[in-house]
């Protein structure tokens, strides 16, 4: 279970800056229809960098890395385009912790507009069990 320091009301900030390997062309590199897209910040790329930054906010109030987390729910709007090269800043704050379940409140700013903002819900796991839950379901017959 969670550390009883793992409570609502914790903040974090990241900022990171967007690589050209971080635009939309990049996120399926194997797709023509994207190679088409622009080089703006993509909204997959985005949403790992909240993810991200939740498991900084989080990460040391668990037993890593027996125990961490997976995301379960997203809710996000992407409301302005990024650049490469431009610094974008997330902020998150834990919002509830119920059992295992734990909900954020995110936002995130390039250097001059809010690019995003909404929720989003992570819940801790014990890495081991986890882990063999997915490689008992790769070994599964798929016919």
């Amino acid at each position: 279970m969670p550390s009883s320091t793992l409570q609502a009301g914790l903040r974090h900030r990241f900022t990171y800056t967007v690589p050209l390997e971080r635009t939309v062309p990049h996120l399926y590199p194997d797709s023509p229809e994207m190679a088409v897209m622009p080089e703006v910040f993509a909204t997959g790329f985005m949403v790992g960098l909240i993810e991200w930054t939740c498991v900084q906010l989080i990460n040391p109030h668990l037993d890593w890395p027996r125990e961490m987390t997976v995301g379960t729910h997203i809710d996000v709007s992407h409301e302005a385009a990024t650049p490469p090269g431009m610094a974008v800043t997330v902020e998150v704050e834990l919002l509830a912790v119920e059992g295992r379940r734990l909900r954020f409140a995110v936002r995130a700013d390039d250097e001059v507009d809010r690019i995003a903002s909404g929720t989003h819900e992570r819940s801790v796991i014990d890495a081991a069990r986890f882990g063999a839950r997915i490689a008992e379901k790769a070994g599964r017959d798929r016919a």
